[in-house]
């Protein structure tokens, strides 16, 4: 109803608009509007509505109405900037906000967005000055200036307190709540950082960089469905804006839907085919779903546009049957001298030069490489060896007899048969079991599943006193079931409907105690290699993340100890529970062991098994392109190329070498 009185009408819509009854007074305006469509107040005050309820376009015309009449009314001209600046249109905006600084030059909000917008353009020197500007103007701009500084200098709890302070005076600050949310990611507190940015995209769902943010803590944390949905949510507020497409596209590919994530690079590079980042997660995914042509073209795309990123020459050598020329060795010998080169591309380089000094059988030089990225590689990491030995001990006292005893009674677990796990140390042919066994009509093959590890974590729990892994002991029959229970909902999403499917987690050999009580039908295949190549073969692979121990030959020797003595008590508390499958007998009889694991996981022989380089599928691990190929034996003993460069890993693993004999296995 139109209220009588324009000036009562307007109070009235005002009051509405502070309680953030947006609605109420958009009704208000439109009403008064329709008497008086040339009132001005009304048409700002409409605008700004639409502004709050991220109605943009129409913002933008109110504002564009209401700056043609009184060109002269300095925060119109701010809002109309603002709004030009949230629709992308940095260029546009910095017309208003430019006449809004004019028109009232200690507006710091004017100068704050004039210098976001002048970065957004490239002119970084002078957004810079725009901002420092901006601070000298406002104690509150001034603040998140110094927080935001602080934070780039590592002084994060002092750059916490101040942003805390900000978004306690101000909740509706959505620059200082994302900053609060970046320092909680760097904190590790990712679940105080995703409640703050869904708060943030509640309150602005066009501030896209909170989306990214988002989307790529939930990825972190192992949510890629909710990552994904987060950030297609994002591309409904900006569909033409590249690093969305990227983002969305890494959250497919880690959520398994491959061909999706294809696409969704692609449309990264479309908009931006500058954006290198994109063109090397297409590698990746062309590369998982056996594109190798497409997978190598995308690479050199990425290094034509960012030569010095060792990850990207690494990416094309971790193809494993892609060869590098000459031309492109040298160049890589070149720049991994270069001063100012970030150590994580030292590393990239040297494992690619390792690589590639491997293939042309100069095996010295090539260790002399291998050596390089795992040194570098090492300094960046931590790994306690001690503390390996401390929770495998952990593990055998707490998963012992008499545990299994108990569940033998009372049964607990989900009896699904459907989990087959092929555990063991990385390098081992483990994605050669895995693809023989997806091959089969009735096995999925899901590659590395995140999710055990997850649920094994939650036999901790504070509040009833458990930790980890003892607390299963005070476990309930209940409480063991649903973590089995919890496991089949976390891999279910990536099944494909066969009835079993495949998960090749190495480090899963720690779990075997766990998985009888949890899962008590499922299948666990133990992928072994001879000792000195399985270890060799780690320290070659320079490893997307975790596998710590990989990085120094001694602790690689102790921790295959390790992972060998706990093997050895799965075996004698769950006799024949555990198959060990030694990759060297795969390769000189392929069809007897094919034969020997598909009975074990009570599977009908199938030829395709033994024909498992014909199968299509993605295989995202890497030895992605080996296992397209039919069965080889250049792979056995391969530690012998080395053989002079690793006297101390051979005394380490002493107690599983044949003296007279090294290359022999041990049964």
């Amino acid at each position: 109803m139109v209220q009588s009185n324009p000036k009562q009408a307007f109070d009235r819509a005002i009051s509405l608009l502070k309680n953030d009854s947006f609605d109420e007074a958009e009704k208000i305006c439109r009403s008064s509007l329709s008497e008086n469509d040339r009132d001005i107040n009304f048409l700002f005050l409409l605008g700004t509505i639409q502004m709050r309820k991220n109605e943009l376009e129409e913002a933008e015309m109110l504002f564009r109405a209401v700056v043609k009449r009184a060109p002269d009314y300095p925060t119109v001209q701010e809002n109309l900037g603002t709004v030009l600046l949230n629709l992308g249109k940095s260029e546009e905006a910095l017309i208003p906000l430019q006449a809004a600084i004019e028109l009232k030059p200690d507006s710091s909000g004017a100068f704050f967005k004039l210098g976001g917008a002048l970065k957004n353009l490239g002119r970084d020197e002078a957004g810079d000055a725009a901002l420092k500007h901006a601070g000298s103007l406002s104690p509150v701009q001034a603040s998140l200036e110094k927080a935001t500084k602080l934070f780039v200098e590592g002084k994060f709890r002092e750059a916490e307190v101040l942003a805390k302070e900000l978004v306690n005076s101000n909740p509706r600050d959505v620059n200082a709540a994302l900053l609060l949310a970046r320092i909680a990611i760097h904190a590790g507190a990712t679940d105080d950082a995703v409640k703050l940015l869904r708060k943030i995209v509640a309150l602005a769902p066009r501030f896209i960089v909170a989306w990214h943010d988002l989307g790529a803590t939930l990825n972190e944390q192992g949510k890629e469905e909710e990552a994904c949905v987060a950030l297609a949510e994002a591309l409904t507020h900006d569909s033409k804006n590249a690093t969305t497409h990227y983002l969305y596209a890494a959250a497919l590919a880690k959520a398994g839907q491959t061909e999706d994530a294809a696409g969704s690079y692609r449309s990264a590079i479309e908009i931006d085919p500058e954006l290198a980042g994109a063109h090397v997660g297409l590698g990746h995914v062309l590369k998982t779903l056996g594109d190798q042509e497409g997978g190598i073209a995308s690479y050199r795309a990425g290094i034509a546009l960012r030569p010095n990123l060792g990850e990207i020459y690494f990416s094309l050598s971790n193809l494993k049957t892609f060869r590098f020329s000459d031309e492109e060795i040298e160049d890589m010998v070149q720049r991994i001298t270069q001063p100012g080169l970030d150590s994580e591309s030292i590393t990239h380089f040297a494992f690619s030069l390792g690589k590639a000094f491997e293939d042309n059988k100069d095996y010295d030089r090539a260790f002399e490489y291998y050596i390089q990225g795992n040194q570098e590689h090492r300094n960046s990491i931590i790994y306690d060896p001690v503390q390996t030995e401390v929770a495998h001990g952990k593990m055998k006292e707490t998963y012992s007899e008499e545990f299994f005893n108990r569940i033998k009674e009372t049964e607990p677990g989900i009896k699904d048969p459907a989990p087959i796990f092929i555990v063991g140390l990385p390098r081992s042919g483990s994605t050669l079991l895995e693809q023989i066994l997806a091959s089969h009509s009735l096995v999925d093959g899901t590659s590395e599943l995140p999710d055990l590890g997850i649920v094994s974590q939650m036999i901790a729990d504070k509040q009833k006193g458990r930790s980890f892994p003892g607390g299963i002991l005070e476990m309930s029959d209940a409480e063991i079931t649903s973590l089995g229970q919890e496991y089949m909902s976390r891999a279910e999403r990536h099944r494909r409907g066969a009835p079993y499917f495949t998960d090749k987690m190495p480090n899963n050999f720690a779990h075997v105690g766990l998985l009888q009580a949890i899962l008590p039908n499922a299948k666990i295949i133990d992928a072994r290699r001879h000792p000195l190549d399985s270890c060799v073969g780690c320290f070659k692979q320079h490893f997307a993340r975790g596998q710590t121990f990989t990085y120094d030959l001694f602790e690689l020797g102790e921790f295959y100890l390790e992972y060998d003595a706990l093997m050895k008590h799965w075996d004698e508390v769950l006799p024949n529970k555990v198959l060990r499958v030694q990759y060297e007998d795969v390769v000189q009889d392929l069809e007897t062991q094919v034969r020997r694991i598909l009975d074990y996981c009570g599977l009908p022989f199938e030829e395709a098994c033994v024909n498992f380089h014909e199968t299509k599928r993605s295989v995202r691990t890497a030895s992605s392109e080996q296992v397209r190929q039919p069965i080889y034996s250049q792979s056995v003993n391969t530690w012998m190329r080395f053989e002079k460069h690793i006297d101390d890993l051979k005394e380490t693993l002493e107690p599983l070498l044949n003296p007279s004999d090294p290359s022999a296995i041990l049964r």
